[in-house]
């Protein structure tokens, strides 16, 4: 048998992609997503569709979409509690975090008005959020720390004001 081998090469086109925003001009910048594509003939053809995949016509000017401006630095205020033998330590709800260190005794814990648990000496527990960029993450629950007769612990805090 005879013949010839090869291949066959067929042209794609090629695509790029970009987020851009239709400026309004009144302050309104809707983004949308423009394909650009470089057809067999070697023209460049945009389209447009939202950022959901359906089409997308531009109303106003094209612009590159701007990243949204970073927070300032929040304000952290700190507190730092020590309560030995019989006594309660209250956080509120909105702590960014939260640290408890038992020297002596079996404080209890409750989080959020939940059923009070008895933790051994030695114990170290920390609760808290990472920001992240996310404005306003905090603890949602309120946390009380109860002494009991021959305890020794510490609890700090961190809150953003």
């Amino acid at each position: 048998m005879s013949g010839t081998s090869g291949s066959v090469a067929v042209s794609r086109p090629d695509v790029e992609y970009e987020i851009l925003c239709d400026d309004d001009g009144a302050g309104t910048l809707t983004p949308f997503l423009r394909r650009y594509i470089v057809d067999d003939a070697g023209a460049l053809v945009p389209v447009d569709t939202g950022l959901d995949g359906a089409p997308y016509a531009v109303t106003g000017t094209v612009v590159r979409c701007s990243p949204p401006p970073a927070a300032a630095n929040p304000v952290i205020d700190g507190t730092l509690q020590r309560q030995t033998g019989v006594g309660t330590v209250t956080i509120p709800a909105g702590a960014r975090s939260i640290t408890l260190v038992i020297y002596t005794g079996n404080p209890n814990v409750a989080i959020g008005g939940g059923t009070p648990v008895a933790v051994a000496a030695g114990t170290s527990l920390t609760w808290g959020v990472d920001r992240g960029g996310d404005a306003g993450e905090s603890l949602q629950d309120a946390y009380v720390f109860t002494g009991v007769a021959a305890s020794d612990f510490l609890v700090s805090s961190t809150r953003e004001i």
